[in-house]
């Protein structure tokens, strides 16, 4: 699986700048399609949702961008996937943190894609390690991490902590960012251009784990 990664600009700006990129997977940040209004795109008003839809007809991949999307005036972090010239599914942040302007979305997905079945943690979902085991046990080949900009450690830290415990290859792609880790852990790739490409092939490892707690009682009961 080859994923190429748009760290800076727009997804028109990429698209009328740059020749077509030979990858399974076109990946941007919030930056690819920014502010989107679903009543301005219901309405003919605005288009960029086809515009990412039309972009994965004309260079043959799958595309996924982040975007701020806007229903009925209640904000969300979110990401669009694009296959084959139609969205397949607009994914929003499931974990709101202190107050947000932004509001968590209802539901979780594994795309099915020709490129492999692909999870996305949105914004802040990075920080919580069960949402990229839920993907990984929902048979994600891969997780995209669609962040905002890198400040600090903490994201690459919950990045290779994500990819650990879930087993799964986790790609961020990020404002100036791009970067990998693999299922050891262990950072696979760092990249601070504007565009840059990561190929692996996915590993499907199982392990029976055993634990001990309290609880679960096997009492036979013959009081009802």
């Amino acid at each position: 699986m080859k994923i190429h990664f748009i760290t800076e600009g727009s997804l028109n700006e990429y698209w009328d700048a740059s020749p077509a990129a030979d990858c399974d997977l076109l990946v941007f940040g919030f930056n690819g399609l920014g502010d989107v209004d679903y009543a301005s795109e219901l309405a003919g008003k605005t288009s960029k949702l086809e515009d990412a839809a039309i972009l994965s007809r004309e260079q043959k991949c799958v595309v996924v961008s982040g975007c701020y999307t806007d229903s009925c005036g209640i904000r969300r972090k979110s990401a669009a996937v694009a296959e084959r010239g139609r969205i397949l599914g607009v994914s929003d942040m499931l974990a709101c943190i202190d107050g947000s302007e932004f509001k968590s979305g209802g539901s979780l997905k594994v795309y099915e894609t020709g490129a492999g079945k692909i999870g996305l943690l949105i914004g802040e979902d990075l920080y919580f390690p069960e949402i990229a085991e839920m993907l990984s046990l929902c048979d994600a080949d891969v997780i995209l991490s669609v962040f905002e900009e890198v400040g600090d450690f903490v994201p690459q830290l919950m990045m290779r902590a994500d990819a650990f415990v879930s087993g799964t290859v986790v790609a961020m792609c990020a404002a100036g960012t791009a970067q990998v880790a693999a299922v050891t852990g262990e950072v696979a790739m760092l990249s601070p251009k504007r565009e840059c490409e990561y190929s692996f092939s996915p590993e499907r490892e199982y392990h029976v784990v055993a634990g001990r707690r309290r609880g679960f009682s096997r009492r036979i009961r013959s009081d009802f």
